[in-house]
């Protein structure tokens, strides 16, 4: 076998830690890009599944085209309505006739989204009424097809690179956390939390300041007095869940374009801004790892709902973060942080990239020569296994945003 182009260095950037400041962001599981993200990649895996079940292979699609065009809303306390229902658009490429036979491909994909936007849409509200989905996925590109089915191993069907890093800082960890605690774990205990959350970290030395904005459900909420309440408790259980993860000062602010006198509420009739006019699309939202890091290495494709086995910006982006995460793990404490990026050249197997450039801080006293070889190995077992990628992200044991 071919050896493997992977390049080793020393990292000379600055630890993350000891940065004065650093910014990180997550858009929350009902914002409308995350809406995006999430719904290309479960249409991505129905499709896989559907022609895994027909012909026993993963055929050619990219479905990270979706789009949320908002609609409008009338919220209230204790109700409010839909007026005009967002519009989802499923755009992208996909194989939908295979010989004489043309796939189910219109009622899988549709079914796919609608079964997520229930778990994201408030209880209160029927689906069907408050999002119209529109099919307007079409057949791929015949020369990405042609590379697609050449039958000569994985091919890449683009010349792109990806890029993972680890481990998350203690901001970084407190961001993503933060974000789960809401839309997860704290509205199983307090009422009137929406799943449409963005959570922005700043720290500035050892001080963080978590900004949140939280859409909240007016059927829940029965007036304003209770809308405060709940924002006091949301702000005092995030504050409470935060000592948990870091011993750093954490400032909560909550909804901060409130104006009580004024009666300005961040209120809405599903729990989703997407209700009243804020669009979405694919892409646009977390990277791969679930958060945005401007202070690290990110790539600006668009992993979710590409194509799981062949193309590499959605690959490639998924292998450098578990590399990364991979070779700090097994260093025990050697390696600070790890930056791997990964460079395909289209047409060219997937496993044998241009470059995997695999970047190391190593601990104070322990020298790169130690940790660079069982670096590269994990580098180089994981490039070998990109076939297993497809069967983890169907099984939800890797994420894209």
């Amino acid at each position: 076998m071919t050896q493997r182009n992977i390049e080793m260095e020393q990292l000379s950037a600055q630890y993350i830690e000891d940065e004065p400041v650093e910014l990180v962001e997550r858009k929350g599981i009902g914002h409308p890009d995350s809406i995006c993200d999430a719904i290309s990649e479960k249409v991505s895996c129905s499709l896989s599944q559907l022609y895994l079940d027909r012909f026993g292979r993963i055929l050619h699609h990219n479905t990270d085209e979706t789009h949320v065009i908002g609609g409008q809303a009338k919220p209230g306390f204790g109700g409010g309505e839909i007026l005009r229902p967002a519009t989802l658009c499923l755009v992208g490429r996909a194989t939908t006739r295979v010989d004489a036979e043309t796939l189910p491909y219109r009622e899988k994909v549709t079914e796919a989204a609608l079964k997520y936007l229930r778990t994201v849409i408030s209880s209160n509200v029927d689906v069907d009424e408050a999002v119209k989905v529109e099919c307007r996925l079409g057949e791929g590109s015949v020369d990405l097809r042609g590379v697609f089915e050449k039958g000569k191993g994985i091919l890449a069907n683009d010349t792109s690179f990806g890029c993972g890093f680890a481990p998350f800082s203690e901001t970084e960890n407190l961001v993503l956390q933060t974000e789960k605690f809401l839309t997860l774990a704290l509205p199983k205990k307090l009422k009137g939390l929406g799943k449409d959350v963005k959570v922005m970290g700043c720290r500035r030395n050892n001080e963080i300041t978590l900004t949140l904005a939280v859409a909240m459900v007016g059927a829940e909420l029965s007036d304003k007095d209770a809308y405060i309440s709940t924002i006091e408790q949301i702000r005092e259980k995030a504050a409470d869940n935060a000592a948990k993860l870091t011993d750093r000062k954490v400032s909560i602010h909550v909804n901060t374009a409130d104006s009580y006198p004024k009666d300005v509420y961040y209120l809405t009739v599903t729990g989703l801004s997407m209700e009243n006019g804020d669009d979405g699309s694919t892409g646009r939202g977390n990277r791969a790892n679930g958060l945005i890091t401007p202070y690290r290495p990110m790539s600006l494709e668009a992993a979710s709902g590409k194509n799981p086995v062949t193309h590499v910006g959605k690959i490639y982006n998924v292998l450098a973060t578990q590399i990364a995460s991979d070779i700090v793990k097994d260093a025990k404490g050697d390696i600070k942080t790890a930056h791997v990026a990964i460079l395909s050249q289209i047409g060219k197997p997937v496993d044998q990239p241009q470059v995997a450039q695999v970047s190391l801080l190593t601990a104070d006293g322990v020298s790169f020569s130690k940790v660079q070889k069982n670096a590269r190995a994990i580098a180089d077992d994981w490039l070998g296994k990109a076939n297993t990628i497809p069967g983890l992200l169907m099984k939800e044991k890797l994420g894209t945003f």
